[in-house]
This record gives C-alpha cells, structure tokens and sequence, in this order.
C-alpha cells in the first residue's frame, strides 16, 4: 500500500477492517524526480516519518521496500547515485526489501537498473517487489521472467506483482510468487478471485496499491469477505491475505510480524 499518498483517516479504516500490518514500497509519485536527494529525502520520509503515523494514528505495523523503479531508471546518472546508496537505506530497520523495481517501457536503461537492483537483493539475501509495466505487459512480463533465469537468483524471494490472466501462465514460469493490485486498470477483485480459483492459493499474494490515483486502501479486506461470500473456505481465505504474505516477508529478518 502505497499509504505516503492516503490520509490518516485511511489508516484507521484500514485498521477496523482487519489491516494491522502493511508493507509500503518506493514507487514513481507522480513526477519524475530530477536529483537523487529527491530519492533520499523520499526514502527517509517512508522510513521514518510513515512508519510512526501508521503507528501512531492507528496501531498498524508499517514496514518498507526500497528501490528505484523502472520510469526513473531511464535517466542513468540520477540512476546510478540512487543504486549506489541503496544498501544504507536496507539496513534500516523498517526496511523488509527491494521494490518495487521491474519495467516500464522496458528499455536497456531499465533492464540494466533492474539486473543490478536483483543481484544487491540476491547478496542480501532480501524480498524483492517486482513491478511488470503498465503497457504490453505479457510482452514485458516474459522479459522480466527471462532476467530473473538469467540472473540465477533465488526466486523464492521475489514476488512479480500486478498480474492479470494474461500474464499469469508467463510468471509461473518460475518459481516466484505472484502478487495481484486490487486496483483499477490492473485487476477487478472477482477476477482475481477467480484467477486464485482456478491456479489455487499457494505462493499468491493480493494488494491494493492504495496510491494518490482513484484506488480503494480497503481493497484487500473487501476481497477477504468477497471471498467469504463466495463460500470459500476461512482457512483458505486466510492463507491468502494473511498467512502468505506473512510467509513471504518473513525472508526479511527485519520483518517480525507473527514471530
């Protein structure tokens, strides 16, 4: 949930619809940022000021990725210093991984950022978020998956987000886990239920984006009880927004949710 774009009145709706922990990655907000301090001053902010307001105005656990994602990636000086000062904000310790990063328009400047953003998660030992692009995405999926091969890193930790049954069958080329956006122009929360029927729960993940764009921060808990509806099992339900995720960010040893 990209919560640096809600209010603190959505944390507490989130908190009494059952959210009490959520991951915040770094993402494009809105604007291309011109200087990498852009970059720092915008990691500090998820860091340190969002993950006091979560707690403070409504008792949720916040953690961060942090990464360069794809639109930035194609001015390369800009880059290269954000990438270079990475590490220092993984150590942090409300930072669970490295995200979202992935493509964009899927240009050798980005493919050059994300092969180096994978390899720093693969010597951490991190999660990784990937971000697959917004236009031609099968297309750009397939290219992502065949940098992840190539990079012979560990694909148990790494989620390929925003899939849609085009891409599904593509990412499950391997043996990440796949994440999908309850959000508009990415995935309706019937299709995506319907996707998890079909391919079943295991290693899926679902999230709500939740950014400055028309979005629902309730996204996920409304799926919860659409499930539920359906007749969908509780313990099935549960694998999926909680038990998952929870299995998925535990490869961070900063992430103690249920420890």
């Amino acid at each position: 949930m990209h919560m640096v774009s809600r209010s603190s009145t959505d944390y507490e709706r989130a908190r009494l619809a059952g959210i009490e922990c959520c991951i915040e990655p770094a993402f494009w907000s809105g604007t291309d940022k011109r200087h990498a301090e852009s970059f720092f001053d915008y990691f500090e902010q998820l860091i340190g000021f969002e993950t006091k307001r979560a707690e403070r105005t409504a008792g949720i656990d916040h953690y961060v990725t942090v990464g360069l994602e794809p639109k930035e990636a194609n001015y390369p000086e800009l880059a290269d210093r954000v990438i270079d000062r990475l590490p220092e904000y993984l150590d942090r310790d409300a930072v669970v991984g490295v995200g979202e990063i992935g493509l964009d328009q899927g240009t050798d400047r980005e493919k050059a950022a994300f092969r180096r953003q994978l390899r720093l998660a693969e010597e951490r030992s991190l999660p990784v978020i990937v971000h697959t692009p917004h236009t031609d995405k099968p297309a750009g999926t397939q290219k992502l998956v065949e940098m992840i091969i190539d990079e012979d890193v560990t694909e148990e930790r790494i989620v390929i987000d925003h899939n849609t049954p085009e891409t599904i069958d593509i990412a499950l080329q391997t043996d990440c886990w796949l994440g999908f956006t309850l959000y508009p122009g990415k995935i309706e929360i019937d299709v995506a239920i319907e996707l998890l029927e079909s391919y079943g729960t295991e290693k899926m993940l679902l999230n709500s984006a939740a950014d400055w764009d028309p979005s629902d921060p309730l996204a996920v808990p409304k799926a919860r009880d659409r499930m539920l509806d359906r007749g969908w099992d509780r313990a099935a339900v549960r694998e999926v927004v909680y038990e998952n995720p929870r299995a998925f960010f535990n490869h961070s040893p900063n992430f103690t949710v249920g420890v």
